[in-house]
């Protein structure tokens, strides 16, 4: 069996989110091939594990970009001289570039499979949003044969479309044997790295540095809480804007950011609090993986927190700022073990273990529907 994997870009992506799918793909005996644009900043890094063939597709992220035109050629080229038995594309350029690309293949017998990891369009979204992305992702529901979603919110959603099949599965997943076995040791070491005193309290985001990840209005409110360290792990086109309004809100010296990290298990081991402010999320790794390591999170309220965070008195509007503050202050000066214990009771849904099993049960029976016994 051959399978190609397609998202927008490597490291940010594929390399976060898919080697254990990856992993189980080999360990079934399946030839695995990737195609996504490799964002390293040395190209010779990308090295992907568990991938027999990878292809350095130039995606753009943009969908409007003309650059896409030339990855839309390249990726046509890819999927009908490779002969897949499943395409499975993820992120919006990359999916919606694949699906036009796989036509030919999928009346050849290739099944396209398509994990939304998060509709542009949802509840509250921008009306551009609505304009642009909405009538995109209903059009090339036509041309998918399963559609994957990951919040029940966008489930619903594309329920409403003409996909062959719509189906739920609780994210991606969060590896709770990595995440919850803390390591105090290694964890006061990097807090020593990042000259942290003893004793500090630290807020702790992860995730990229931009615009969506709204990590400016927790800059803003570090400004009330004078003992309070808050430490970015991630990059992104906002860092410098991001250090310069630290240094005018006088907390330039309590902000760090470090840029990314592939040890964050370490990062949740040292921090008190998990502040996750974003604009839209679709299911975040970053939030359950810091549910995980039994952190108090202090959430935004969108689709993908709401389904982890159910009935959670730590989450916020993220249009209010002294809203922030107040559930900050309740994070850090109350009991919160209820929280926690009701979190690490909710992630047992989504433990790797169970989401591979979901997909890998999603992939044979799509073949079976296909004819082919395997």
């Amino acid at each position: 069996m051959k399978i190609l994997y397609v998202a927008t870009v490597v490291k940010t992506h594929i390399m976060e989110f898919h080697i254990p799918y990856l992993k189980m793909l080999k360990d079934m005996g399946w030839e695995t091939a990737v195609a996504a644009r490799n964002d390293f900043d040395n190209k010779d890094d990308c090295i992907i594990p568990y991938c027999d063939e990878y292809f350095d597709v130039a995606f753009e992220r943009n969908p409007l970009n003309p650059g896409n035109v030339k990855a839309y050629r390249h990726l046509k080229t890819i999927i009908e001289n490779g002969g897949y038995d499943i395409i499975h594309c993820h992120t919006p350029v990359g999916a919606m570039l694949t699906r036009l690309a796989a036509t030919k293949a999928r009346k050849q017998g290739s099944i396209v499979i398509y994990t939304a990891h998060g509709f542009h369009f949802y509840k509250g979204a921008p009306l551009l949003n609505w304009l642009l992305y909405y009538p995109v992702e209903r059009c090339l529901a036509r041309k998918t044969d399963v559609l994957i979603t990951i919040t029940t919110e966008d489930f619903m959603s594309a329920r409403k479309f003409k996909a062959a099949r719509v189906e739920y599965i609780p994210g991606i997943g969060v590896d709770l044997n990595r995440f919850g076995k803390s390591n105090q040791e290694k964890a006061d070491e990097i807090k020593k790295e990042l000259g942290i005193p003893q004793g500090a309290t630290v807020w702790l985001s992860v995730g990229e540095v931009n615009a969506n990840k709204n990590h400016e209005m927790v800059i803003r409110t570090l400004q009330f809480f004078p003992s309070v360290w808050y430490v970015i792990c991630g990059r992104g086109p906002l860092q410098e804007s991001h250090k310069e309004l630290a240094v005018r809100l006088g907390v330039g010296d309590r902000i760090l950011l470090t840029g990314y990290r592939n040890d964050v298990e370490q990062f949740y081991t040292m921090a008190d609090v998990f502040v996750f402010p974003s604009l839209r999320e679709g299911l975040p790794v970053a939030l359950m993986e810091a549910m995980a390591s039994k952190l108090i999170c202090v959430a935004s309220k969108n689709r993908g927190t709401n389904d982890l965070l159910q009935d959670s008195k730590l989450l916020f509007d993220v249009k209010n700022q002294s809203e922030l503050k107040s559930k900050l202050e309740v994070a850090m000066n109350t009991d919160c073990s209820d929280e926690i214990e009701r979190n690490q009771a909710r992630l047992r849904d989504f433990d790797i273990r169970n989401t591979l099993e979901l997909v890998k049960t999603i992939y044979m029976n799509s073949l079976r529907r296909s004819g082919d016994p395997r």
